[in-house]
């Protein structure tokens, strides 16, 4: 067998970190005690609180509220930016013990994640207010392309902006993005680190270094190392590490440089899931409101050790610079290279040939995958504020040049055929069938896998133009305005041993925004706003699969091939209450997709199609007293199809038997879903706290006929200060050990979440 295209030694650097964080643990443990002493008469401002995962600098303000965004874009605070927009800081990441983007974004409701396979990429899938966010994520605001599962050991907090906003990212966005603030150098010395020990063989190591060694200049460096099995799950297990240091040069003066460099490697055996059931057991039985179907075990794992496998990596360098001309007038130049690639072999438990309800079996359906995303991206910006004709002007323009290129081929496995999967093939089919109740994952795989170099090279190259302004029309009255233009060309090349096709398309598009905003008083807002989002064919790169994707030539299949345009009503209202302490905001809105593009004739599709979702959403962030924070959310989605046009195959063909999806609720979108995290300081040196989650039932397709039922998943966290250095948390994650899905596919299965998962964190810091 070949898989050479990520030969990734995930090992012996994995080692290496944990034997740096077990040796500054292990060699400090003594220095702890003496340090903690000898520091008892600094200022508590000087103090740095660790949380249980993730570790971060000077902390003067242990608040879950922020009050403004980090991307210059946002041109007004929070309280006075007309759209809804949500900031996990650092403070709950901590406080909640998450270790990835999933994990940090359950605090955010509204937001569900989808599941992947071969051509939908395994990684980072989420779907905000129904719409699929998988190419809308960015980092530091810099777009952050390839599909990849996201660690945050090195993120400060995560933004996340709720519906269409194209004028802030570019393509994309129909449903909101989320953008990721990295850790950067900062004035003064301290080093933090964290090691977590847990259920099912958790281990995690985490260091963050930070040195001034001039007036104005001092270096970062973050290391994380990570390993663990998944509890309630048999077989699965994660291995990840990676390094982010970072080096600043003109803190605190008019001209400053950054310069950082982001890399993460994982080599995980991936959970396979769980198939759907059939209500009907007849062999031919289509399904009809069908869940997941575990065979009554939900520790069940259908995938084989002896062939699958996941490797990941991410690299990234920046360079970043800045000059202010004045106090009023601030130039930023950022320029990007990241590299991102999977590489894996992954079971999906396939119920195609009707294993499941027939025989009580499933068939291992082997989805594989080989790809590679390289992007090169140079931003200016510039902003400021200015007055004219008395007005006040806070204002952000830019221009952006990106290239993006994806690579993406597989592996041709074999046997990989559907077989019907009759009860004497289990354990007798060289590992292509197994029981649906009592599957074997150490059965021996006698099939072959090689590499298929066949593949398709796209690539997307982005030149945009953008402006923001946020104009003070009187002490109560704001008006905030955006506009952004677009020129985006995409070009895929296929190669088969049919020959070679050539696919691509150049768009040019607008995208704005608009909101005015009234100030009854100073610590609350009302707001009305209006904003677009724009879709264009081949917008992700090829890395996964679009509705909205380029056409061969020689195919087929017609298309018009234009953008979708997404457009969103909102009505909110934001207050900052109990001194100013705890944020409140409150939002219905109108988000329609309009033009998307749908099947209206046999291989002919059109721009014709739309989708539509209502909504309401709360938010509460912040402290209703110096001991109780809350960071609490609920969001109602009313979905609906307004126009999915006909039902037909993969090729485009009508399926003139099949009913239609008109009216139906639109996949990964629960009506309801709700969030808690709070905490309370019982005493100087002892916080408890928990959390409540609850998402409505989830249907994995447009035709509603797969689902993930609702659930409730509870959290308790305690944390103890020993001394001013030492930290201890124990977070129990799951803590009624439900059994509930998390990801939905459109056919075939589901993917379980983890059960009950304790954690124990000692945190030190200097």
């Amino acid at each position: 067998m070949s898989r050479q295209q990520l030969k990734i030694p995930v090992s012996s650097p994995r080692l290496l970190a944990s034997a740096i964080g077990v040796a500054i643990t292990a060699s400090s443990a003594a220095h702890m005690a003496q340090a903690a002493e000898s520091t008892e008469s600094k200022a508590q401002s000087n103090s740095i609180s660790l949380g249980a995962t993730t570790v971060t600098g000077e902390q003067t303000e242990q608040s879950y509220q922020v009050e403004k965004a980090s991307s210059s874009k946002y041109t007004a605070p929070l309280i006075d930016t007309p759209r809804s927009v949500t900031v996990i800081p650092q403070q709950v990441l901590q406080d909640t013990a998450a270790t990835s983007l999933q994990d940090a974004l359950r605090t955010v409701p509204g937001i569900t994640f989808g599941a992947g396979e071969g051509g939908n990429p395994q990684g980072d899938r989420p779907f905000i207010r129904g719409f699929d966010a998988q190419a809308d994520m960015y980092l530091d605001g810099v777009r952050d392309a390839g599909g990849q599962t996201r660690e945050i050991f090195d993120i400060e907090s995560i933004e996340v902006s709720k519906g269409p906003n194209s004028s802030f990212g570019g393509r994309g966005s129909a449903g909101g993005s989320l953008n990721m603030v990295s850790k950067t150098p900062k004035m003064g010395d301290f080093l933090n680190g964290g090691f977590t020990y847990g259920s099912d063989q958790t281990r995690r190591y985490t260091v963050d270094v930070n040195r001034q060694f001039l007036d104005t200049a001092a270096f970062r460096l973050n290391l994380m190392s990570h390993e663990q099995n998944v509890a309630g799950r048999d077989s699965v297990n994660y291995d990840r590490w990676g390094v982010a240091p970072s080096l600043t040069f003109g803190l605190g003066t008019e001209n400053r440089l950054n310069v950082s460099y982001y890399h993460l490697e994982s080599n995980d055996l991936p959970d396979s899931g769980i198939p759907y059931g059939y209500s009907n057991s007849s062999k031919t039985a289509v399904h009809a409101h069908d869940k997941p179907d575990d065979g009554g075990d939900s520790r069940n794992f259908y995938g084989l050790k002896d062939r699958d496998f996941r490797k990941t990596r991410v690299d990234i360098s920046t360079i970043s610079f800045e000059h202010d001309f004045s106090d009023a007038m601030t130039l930023k130049n950022t320029f990007r290279h990241g590299n991102t690639g999977q590489d894996y072999i992954l079971t999906q438990p396939d119920d195609s040939q009707h294993n499941v309800n027939q025989f009580g079996t499933v068939w291992r359906r082997a989805n594989t995958r080989v790809s590679t995303t390289e992007t090169t991206t140079n931003q200016t910006d510039l902003f400021g504020n200015f007055q004219v004709m008395g007005f006040k002007n806070t204002y952000s323009t830019g221009v952006e040049f990106t290239r993006e290129e994806t690579r993406a081929s597989s592996y041709t496995v074999s046997p990989n055929s559907n077989p019907n999967c009759t009860p004497d093939k289990v354990g007798n089919s060289g590992g292509q069938c197994t029981s649906l109740s009592n599957p074997n994952p150490n059965d021996v795989w006698t099939g072959t896998e090689n590499r298929n170099y066949y593949g398709t090279n796209t690539v997307g190259v982005t030149k945009a133009a953008y402006v923001f302004d946020t104009i003070e029309l009187d002490p109560k009255w704001l008006l905030n305005a955006g506009l952004r233009y677009d020129s985006f060309s995409t070009t895929a090349n296929t190669n088969a041993a049919t020959g070679r096709t050539k696919a691509s398309n150049d768009s040019n598009f607008f995208n704005w925004q608009t909101g005015l905003v009234w100030k009854p008083l100073d610590n609350g807002s009302v707001y009305v706003s209006y904003a677009t989002s724009a879709s264009p064919p081949g917008g992700i790169v090829g890395e996964g699969v679009e509705g909205n994707g380029l056409i061969a030539p020689g195919s087929t299949i017609t298309s018009d091939l234009k953008p979708e345009e997404t457009v969103n009503y909102e009505l909110g209202t934001k207050w900052d209450v109990f001194q100013d302490r705890l944020s409140l905001t409150a939002a219905v809105f109108r988000t329609e997709k309009k033009n998307t593009r749908v099947l209206t004739d046999s291989f002919t599709y059109e721009n014709a199609g739309e989708s539509r979702v209502d909504g309401l959403e709360l938010s509460a962030s912040g402290k209703i007293t110096e001991k109780w924070q809350v960071f609490a959310g609920y969001s109602y989605l009313k979905s609906e199809l307004v126009d999915p046009g006909k039902k037909g195959n993969r090729n485009g063909s009508i399926n003139t038997t099949a009913l239609s999806d008109k009216g139906n609720e639109m996949p990964n979108t629960p009506k309801n879903s709700f969030s808690l995290w709070t905490t309370y300081e019982v005493m100087p040196k002892l916080t408890v706290g928990g959390g409540a989650f609850y998402v409505d039932e989830v249907f994995g397709d447009t035709a509603n006929t797969v689902y993930v039922p609702a659930y409730t998943r509870f959290d308790a966290m305690a944390s103890y200060k020993l001394t001013k250095n030492i930290d201890l948390q124990l977070n129990v994650q799951n803590l009624t050990d439900k059994t509930y899905y998390d990801k939905a596919y459109a056919s075939h299965f589901a993917s379980q979440a983890a059960g009950r998962t304790a954690l124990l964190t000692t945190s030190f810091h200097f």
